[in-house]
């Protein structure tokens, strides 16, 4: 039978290339709900053309465009994050894909998770901010939570086949971004186009920032420990500039596994939608003879302090890494604003986790003020 997905971030890079992978694959898979923030058109076109049961339009003054466009088709047309929340619950649905930008998925994917639907997870930051709490719901659920992300989906990969094998350590790699071997004079002048302008792979502008600042490393560090069970220790990150090695595995034998691959979206998108089968494609093949030198560096974490202060709280937990993630998302507006510097990111960050009052074992809705109160103080140190 074909899994019916819900595809939560439709519009965006992620959210395209898993509908370019459900149309490569039309007896396996159907887009079931197609939901959009801000990006009404591209709603219209995907639903038009895939013709889902349900779309959601997050922002409410868009739905008489939406669903005046798709009443013809009859699409069900829902709008606001209250109908995001209720309509991953359909019975329907076999997959939930989470791929919207941000805090925003956390709730969404709570929902899903609550009505035992398997979660395809391309959204770091929804276990960044409450990991404990979504690992502790799927266990309960019984629900699988898969990795897109491309260094996560690599892990999962090494570890398929080795569940009695327990981990030393795994290690992410990264590409170190359009700014890598620079020092902190340079990162004070760089312009948001330089740092929108990635070497290796195409993104949205959030994690395309994420990744020069070498924040989206940090993201996927604490993310990594709640997916695998690790500890901090547990966890190394290495420069990888060619992103042909997605991440690896090292054992307690010392033997290290490595996926590898071209650096493309829609592998690790189809590997999770199609678990635990692989699915045939004619996705460019990674040619040995084309890639004569892999290399790889130590980060530099002086220069590019937002990957330490992912570890520093990780290691400190609580509501701290919920703090890192509120103040680097309102620190990246800024950023693509004009409203904070390169550097300034980090200084703003670093500002909120001095701050923001610690609380060492949250509930949901400590985490929830957490974010409001992290994301207040962040505007106020702007203006």
């Amino acid at each position: 039978m074909k899994k019916k997905i819900a595809l939560l971030g439709s519009t965006g890079s992620i959210g395209t290339q898993a509908l370019e992978v459900i149309a490569a694959h039309p007896d396996r898979f159907e887009a079931e709900v197609l939901t959009a923030q801000s990006n009404a058109d591209l709603l219209i076109e995907q639903a038009a053309r895939f013709r889902p049961n349900v779309v959601v339009i997050g922002e409410e003054n868009l739905y008489d465009k939406v669903n005046a466009a798709l009443d013809p088709l009859d699409i069900k047309v829902y709008c606001g994050p209250n109908a995001l929340n209720s309509v991953v619950q359909s019975e329907s649905i076999n997959i939930v894909l989470t791929a919207l930008v941000g805090y925003s998925g956390l709730l969404p994917t709570i929902h899903a998770i609550k009505a035992g639907k398997t979660i395809a997870l391309a959204n770091k930051e929804t276990l960044v901010v409450a990991g404990d709490i979504i690992t502790e719901l799927a266990i309960k659920h019984k629900v699988d939570l898969l990795p897109v992300d491309s260094e996560h989906s690599a892990i999962f990969q090494c570890l398929t086949g080795e569940y009695y094998n327990p981990i030393e350590k795994i290690i992410l790699t990264a590409s170190g971004g359009p700014f890598r071997g620079k020092n902190a004079g340079f990162l004070k002048t760089v312009s948001k186009a330089q740092a929108l302008k990635h070497p290796n792979w195409e993104m949205g502008a959030k994690i395309t920032i994420d990744s020069a600042s070498l924040m989206n490393k940090g993201l996927e560090v604490i993310e990594a420990k709640w997916l695998f069970d690790l500890e901090p220790a547990q966890i190394d990150v290495v420069i990888h500039p060619q992103s042909i090695i997605h991440s690896l595995v090292q054992f307690e034998d010392g033997s290290i596994k490595a996926q590898m691959g071209l650096p493309d979206m829609k592998l690790p998108i189809q590997y999770a939608l199609g678990f635990p089968q692989r699915l045939k494609n004619n996705f460019p093949r990674f040619d040995f003879l084309q890639y004569p030198s892999l290399t790889f560096e130590k980060p530099d974490l002086d220069t590019f302090r937002n990957l330490g202060m992912a570890f520093s709280s990780l290691q400190k937990g609580g509501n701290m890494p919920c703090i890192l993630n509120a103040a680097n998302e309102i620190a990246v507006d800024a950023f693509l604003k004009d409203r904070v510097s390169f550097p300034g990111m980090s200084d703003l960050i670093e500002y909120c986790l001095e701050k923001i009052p610690f609380v060492e074992k949250p509930d949901l809705e400590t985490y929830m003020e957490t974010d409001h109160e992290t994301r207040k103080k962040a505007l106020e140190k702007i203006v």
